[in-house]
């Protein structure tokens, strides 16, 4: 691979855009320090595939957040021009994204996860969907718009005065929301790389909520590696997110969060083909625990790149 051309996508036109360009820095720059010629490469959807000819690119590694580079979008492009990818293949990448469709694979393949319902906004209205809220769920429940990520559409409702501005906050981003039943207890991320569990993260954000500006700046949250819990709870905890790493046909490193109730019974929330690899990332977090460095890190998951995946 040393001979390659590496070319790190970051940015282009999604939400999480910024988070991106932080995630594909750091890549490069730990490929380069391990010998690799790497550049990155600004995500334009229209000329990808000549921007990285141009580049005289081999190899992507795909850094890209959200729209494109973790829908399924990017992978289908270099799967039909031959490029070799990082990471998942083109339906977990889908899936994953898709917060309904996760849901209903969760359910379908008996992996445990928290009491939900899913909406269409182009079928009914807002204040109708509402009105089955409250209905089929008990305050506090979570909002979520079902394709955004780094908990942008997400909102926790504590007190029903917040739900109608919840639901729209979560339509402005899609048109499909799921509702969650909320769940009292710790939260827990688990990252799998190759199939294989990391050390478990406890995540102990300092407002209570961890949102997008507890998850992006430094100090605002307190992680716990590993996770100040019981040998057979880290290791339920670590085979779910292996189960769930193999039914979706995982491939290089995936990061499953995990929330439990009060009883400590453990339930998954989504799972991120793309996650974050920058300071306050939580994947080299792990890997550092288990001996694994941010540098050789970036250089498993290199090393994983193919096309003809699933």
């Amino acid at each position: 691979m040393k001979d390659k051309k590496i070319i790190v996508l970051m940015g282009g036109p999604s939400k999480e855009a910024e988070v991106s360009r932080r995630t594909g820095a750091a890549i490069a720059e730990a490929l380069e320090s391990k010998g690799y010629n790497a550049q990155t490469l600004e995500l334009n959807p229209r000329t990808v595939l000549k921007d990285i000819e141009a580049l005289g690119g081999e190899v992507v590694f795909n850094a890209i957040h959200g729209r494109y580079g973790e829908d399924g979008a990017l992978q289908g492009l270099l799967e039909m021009a031959e490029i070799p990818y990082t990471g998942s293949g083109i339906m977990a990448h889908a899936v994953g994204m898709n917060k309904k469709v996760s849901k209903d694979v969760f359910k379908g393949a008996n992996i445990p996860t928290a009491a939900s319902e899913s909406f269409n906004g182009n079928l009914e209205s807002a204040e109708a969907i509402i009105e089955h809220i409250r209905k089929d769920f008990t305050i506090p429940v979570v909002v979520k718009s079902a394709t955004q990520g780094s908990s942008i559409g997400v909102t926790i409702v504590r007190d029903e005065a917040q739900l109608e501005a919840a639901v729209t906050e979560a339509l402005k981003y899609d048109p499909i929301l799921v509702v969650e039943q909320f769940l009292d207890g710790r939260e827990f991320t688990v990252s799998v790389l190759d199939g294989k569990a990391l050390s478990v993260i406890e995540i102990r954000p300092h407002s209570g909520e961890y949102d997008y500006k507890s998850k992006y700046t430094v100090g605002a949250t307190e992680y716990l590696v590993p996770a100040p819990i019981s040998e057979e709870m880290t290791a339920e905890m670590q085979r779910i997110g292996e189960l769930v790493y193999r039914e979706v046909q995982g491939s290089g490193v995936v990061r499953v969060d995990v929330m439990t109730d009060h009883a400590d019974k453990m339930y998954v929330l989504e799972y991120n083909t793309v996650p974050g690899m920058t300071a306050t990332s939580l994947v080299p977090k792990a890997a550092k625990e288990m001996g694994i460095d941010f540098p050789t890190l970036c250089e498993k998951i290199l090393l994983t790149a193919s096309i003809g995946k699933f």
